[in-house]
């Protein structure tokens, strides 16, 4: 095609500026846009006129929910990887193994387990508080790690790049506490291992930020009532303490999130955050004020 062939055919030119030279199209109408007409879309770039339609094809909630997620967050993450994901996964599968030497394995399960009294030296003359979270690391078989670290690794790939990786780390964190503290308080004497509570407590954020995004949350709550029932089911061997523990944790944490998203904010989340670290662990002065609530768990 000759240069005049060129300049005359107006395809080679912005639909909006037809002075403007370009070779981009608008992915759903196919016309040419010039760099200042371009709008990002989740594949190549669309022209304004598009950008109206599909606005104004949207529902209420998901006007509102990219107006609020399109504000400025507090943090962002270099890349989109999940990175704590992956490393909590890394860890757990390391115990995991370690559990599994004849001879050193059973030491290293009895070490790390969440026995309750091991926080009341009156009970049994020992102080051990690192159970409270290390419990999260050791599991009974290959299909509890399994199916704990599945439902972590699909999590956290949408989880974590959203939150942010010291956002998912303190939420996991806090949820596994938040696990360990209603076993204290409903079942005091059951020794209990695994990354439930933690895991829940994921459940919990996703349902919450999934409602914040205006996203279809129903099958969030389905999965997590089916969970919920199969630790009541006779014969499970589960403890649903921590379950629920991890569940509201969770919600409670997530709510913090997506109430504090400005870089302002920032001094309020964390101390939001650390409150409701100070309040689970207050709760586990209640076996030493009331005994008789617990005790008998």
């Amino acid at each position: 095609m000759t240069t005049d062939d060129f300049r005359r055919n107006s395809d080679n030119f912005c639909y909006r500026h037809p002075d403007r030279q370009s070779f981009v199209l608008c992915q759903r109408c196919l016309r040419t846009i010039c760099p200042e007409c371009q709008t990002p879309a989740a594949v190549g770039v669309i022209c304004p006129e598009c950008l109206r339609d599909q606005q104004k094809g949207q529902s209420p909630a998901q006007r509102k929910a990219e107006r609020r997620w399109s504000r400025p967050r507090a943090a962002s993450v270099s890349d989109g990887r999940p990175v704590v994901t992956y490393a909590i996964i890394a860890v757990t599968a390391f115990v995991y193994l370690l559990t599994l030497i004849p001879g050193f394995g059973d030491t290293v399960e009895r070490a790390l387990l969440y026995w309750p009294p091991t926080l009341y030296p009156g009970l049994t003359g020992v102080f051990e508080p690192w159970r409270l979270l290390t419990t999260a690391l050791v599991h009974s078989s290959i299909w509890h790690i399994g199916l704990n670290m599945l439902a972590l690794y699909m999590i956290g790939r949408t989880l974590e790049p959203l939150l942010g990786r010291w956002r998912f780390l303190t939420l996991y964190v806090l949820s596994a506490l938040g696990g360990s503290v209603a076993v204290t308080l409903l079942a005091f004497t059951t020794s209990v291992v695994g990354a439930s509570g933690a895991i829940f407590g994921l459940f919990g954020a996703l349902l919450v930020i999934g409602r914040h995004l205006g996203a279809n949350i129903a099958s969030i709550v389905l999965v997590i009532g089916i969970n919920l029932v199969i630790g009541f089911v006779p014969g499970m061997n589960v403890a649903w303490q921590a379950h629920v523990g991890g569940l509201v944790t969770g919600l409670v944490v997530a709510f913090i999130f997506t109430r504090t998203r400005a870089v302002r904010q920032r001094t309020l989340q964390i101390s939001l955050l650390s409150a409701v670290g100070a309040v689970l662990v207050a709760l586990l002065f209640v076996p030493v004020l009331f005994p008789a609530l617990v005790l008998g768990s």
